[in-house]
C-alpha cells in the first residue's frame, strides 16, 4: 500500500480538483411543441426525440 513520505500541499491538492466540479445540463427547445428540455433526451412534455415520437403520451383529462 502507498504511503506517502511528505505531505501534499494545498496548491496540489487544488491543481488536482479544478475539474471535479458539478456542470449544469445543456438545455434546448422542442422542435415539436417548443418546450425546454435536456439535450439529447426525449422531450417531457410531448415525448417526442428527434422528429419522432419516442415515448407515447397520453392528455391528461
Amino acid at each position: 500500500m502507498a504511503h506517502p513520505k511528505r505531505r501534499q500541499s494545498k496548491t496540489r491538492t487544488a491543481k488536482r480538483r479544478t475539474h471535479d466540479k458539478a456542470v449544469e445540463p445543456t438545455l434546448a427547445i422542442c422542435q415539436h411543441c417548443g418546450s425546454w428540455h435536456i439535450y439529447h433526451t426525449v422531450c417531457p412534455e410531448c415525448g417526442y426525440y428527434r422528429g419522432k415520437v419516442a415515448i407515447e403520451k397520453t392528455a391528461a383529462i
